[in-house]
């Protein structure tokens, strides 16, 4: 009697996850054309080189006053992306011309593969670099998430998407991929669109949406 009562359980929660998944696989992604004018915790992942200069591109169109606070997060080894990231901070003046209130916190992310890194020694290494990611998820718990490509963003996002999952928190995902990418979609843009993580994904590049159909469209940013 009891262990059935525990399958019977076991079973319904189960399909109710299943349930939400597929709710979040078919629905979740559909933009929404509400006129809140609340503001949004948002989570931005850089990477080294051009994939920091892009999202900061990206960001100057930003409208800081809904997405806010920002946070900022690159990996470890990345030394330059926060420092770019912040000065772009500093240079926010409002209309007045007065320093716009600080809104921006910068943190750092274990890698989980360094480029020339063997296989084996990656293993430990990813299963740092995890719980790391799920330590800070489960500090700073983003209502949105922008990315364009480096390798720290899929445990973020494989944990945001979790926990939109087991309804811990619900975590927009939006994620461009780089000009770079003109024919082929980057590793971590395979993952997100084929795993379905993403909310929403766009391409620079016409022939990409043609070969991706549930990319979006949105011309060259840069």
């Amino acid at each position: 009697m009891a262990l059935g009562s525990v399958v019977a359980a076991l079973t319904a929660l189960v399909l109710l996850i299943v349930i939400r998944f597929l709710y979040i696989v078919l629905w979740g992604g559909k933009p929404r054309h509400g006129k809140s004018r609340r503001t949004y915790s948002t989570l931005i992942v850089l990477g080294s080189g051009g994939h920091t200069a892009e999202m900061l591109n990206l960001l100057s169109v930003l409208q800081k006053d809904r997405f806010a606070p920002r946070f900022y997060i690159a990996a470890a080894t990345d030394n330059m992306s926060l420092q770019k990231a912040r000065v772009m901070e500093d240079s926010l003046i409002d209309a007045a011309g007065v320093k716009v209130e600080e809104t921006a916190k910068y943190l750092q992310i274990y890698r989980s593969r360094e480029v020339g890194q063997s296989y084996v020694t990656s293993v430990w290494t990813t299963l740092v670099a995890t719980a790391h990611a799920l330590y800070l998820m489960i500090q700073l718990r983003p209502e949105v998430i922008l990315c364009n490509g480096p390798g720290t963003c899929i445990p973020l996002c494989a944990i945001a998407f979790l926990f939109k999952v087991l309804g811990i928190r619900w975590s927009s995902i939006f994620y461009m991929e780089s000009i770079a990418r003109v024919k082929r979609l980057s590793l971590s843009g395979l993952l997100l669109y084929k795993l379905r993580v993403a909310d929403q994904f766009f391409v620079q590049w016409p022939q990409l949406q043609r070969k991706y159909p549930r990319a979006e469209y949105v011309g060259c940013l840069m």
